[in-house]
């Protein structure tokens, strides 16, 4: 748990940026109705390496709920639906990491990734009753490899920065 006012600021700045480029991301047209970068999961990523697997909860689940009010879509199906995708890709890359450093945060980044483009099929596939979502699934995963590895490199160049500047402990990366 954290007791430093510190870790408690750095936090709260992690969860701050999440918030910010979830609905920066929001502005910016989508080529498929369901497809973005995932800009928001960056500050997320960051925080998984950096604090650890509740912290890094803390910072998605504030980014689901406060970017749920700003776009209206609060307790709607796709804020459901998303909500239990990054739940998923959350437990996904706590499981991965815990494997003593097998995947890099890039490695990492896409297996979270994959996670929430399969159990977001998964959940709106059975919010609407039917499976030909499923047809979707290579263009889903294909999009997860690319959004994932994009947002991977961005985690590792800015755990590198941050390393850079005193907030990481030397070798944490």
């Amino acid at each position: 748990m954290f007791t430093r006012p510190r870790d408690v600021a750095r936090l709260g700045l992690m969860a701050s940026a999440a918030i910010v480029l979830f609905a920066f991301e929001s502005l910016v047209p989508k080529p498929l109705p369901w497809m973005k970068l995932g800009l928001g999961n960056l500050p997320v990523l960051v925080a998984l390496v950096s604090f650890g697997g509740g912290p890094a909860l803390a910072v998605s689940t504030i980014k689901l709920v406060v970017g749920g009010l700003l776009s209206g879509g609060f307790a709607g199906p796709a804020f459901v639906i998303g909500g239990g995708a990054g739940l998923a890709s959350w437990l996904v890359m706590v499981a991965v990491r815990r494997m003593g450093g097998l995947f890099s945060v890039v490695g990492l980044s896409i297996w979270g990734a994959l996670a929430h483009q399969l159990s977001q099929l998964v959940l709106a596939a059975g919010y609407i009753g039917h499976s030909g979502l499923f047809a979707l699934l290579p263009l889903a995963l294909f999009s997860a490899l690319v959004s994932g590895g994009a947002i991977g490199l961005l985690a590792w160049w800015t755990l590198a920065q941050l390393e850079k500047i005193g907030w990481l402990n030397q070798g944490q990366l």
